[in-house]
């Protein structure tokens, strides 16, 4: 497995993670010893950096990579999950549906929760997962620095933070990565959060860096969605907006050709070429998406197929809002 490095001084992790929430959340529940089997797959491969969170469940997600991990060398992983949406007041967890709640006494709240569920020591890495406006970045980032004092959290992460929220917590307690939307139909962080993370020396977590699928080139807009699947209300996926954008799955596909590759390889090779500090987090539930996902790692793209690639959606009108 060929290992990258998170930002400039970051920790040593495989060039691409695997997104886990997909296995327990936000689409019909699969079956748990066969995402136990794939998580055993994707160690076996020589994947070490897995991404999971308190919310995706809720808890479950994490309770899955527990149970998986467990007898395992947890030396050997890197296990990152996120905190910052409210709980209910009824008991049964977080929910985007709550709001935020980043404040400090809760940070710490949910990471010793999360300890127990994936039944480790220390988390690898501790992500806000959304921006809480009502608490300060330094207050949050204060409360991830107690804990790595503690000797519970090993990094600190935000996800989908902008520029100035970056800075103002990195000043605090440096940020160790930045996760956020990426791929090539989505690339609104190069303006400015890109080089804000290049001087900082913070490294980068593509979500999504498939495009919900739509970048596998398996999908068309006879493609129909259960309601429980988050692309059932995206904009990106109504019939139209699919039609719309088959031309970016037609140009990775013609570049595809030329590696033996698929439109998703090709896709994620186009990310991982972008900086060494960027280390994507596709999320599968089969072996063979697995295996298919991360062969993109051995695929180098030339400077001409790069180049292409850039004017051909300099050109390209992507219709549909991403949520």
């Amino acid at each position: 497995m060929k290992m990258r490095t998170l930002g400039i001084n970051g920790p040593q992790v495989s060039g691409m993670g695997l997104g886990c929430m997909r296995m327990s959340f936000a689409d019909k529940p699969a079956d748990k010893n066969e995402m136990i089997n794939v998580l055993h797959q994707a160690v076996d491969m020589g994947i070490t950096f897995f991404d999971t969170a308190e919310v995706y469940g809720p808890f479950t997600n994490e309770l899955l990579l527990g149970e998986a991990f467990a007898g395992l060398d947890k030396s050997k992983l890197f296990i990152a999950t996120k905190f910052g949406f409210a709980h209910s007041p009824q008991g049964t967890g977080p929910a985007p549906s709550m709001g935020f709640d980043s404040r400090p006494e809760q940070i710490k709240r949910v990471a010793e929760a999360s300890l127990k569920r994936l039944n480790v020591e220390c988390l690898d890495l501790f992500y806000q997962h959304r921006v809480d406006p009502n608490v300060p970045m330094e207050d949050v980032a204060g409360a991830v620095q107690d804990l790595i004092k503690e000797g519970k959290v090993k990094h600190f992460g935000l996800s989908e933070a902008n520029a100035d929220q970056i800075r103002r917590a990195h000043a605090v307690q440096p940020v160790t990565a930045l996760q956020s939307e990426y791929s090539i139909w989505w690339r609104n962080i190069e303006e400015d959060i890109l080089p804000t993370c290049e001087e900082l020396g913070i490294g980068v977590v593509p979500y999504s860096p498939l495009g919900r699928g739509f970048l596998t080139g398996t999908i068309d807009k006879t493609t129909t969605y259960d309601k429980s699947d988050l692309r059932s209300r995206n904009p990106r996926f109504t019939p139209e907006a699919i039609d719309a954008n088959q031309v970016v799955v037609d140009l990775l596909a013609r570049i595809g050709e030329h590696y033996q590759a698929t439109p998703a390889q090709i896709a994620l090779a186009w990310l991982l070429a972008q900086k060494p500090w960027i280390v994507p987090i596709p999320g599968c539930r089969s072996h063979s998406r697995l295996q298919e996902n991360f062969s993109a790692l051995d695929i180098e793209l030339s400077t001409s197929d790069l180049r292409d690639i850039d004017g051909a959606m300099a050109n390209i009108q992507v219709m549909g809002n991403r949520y």
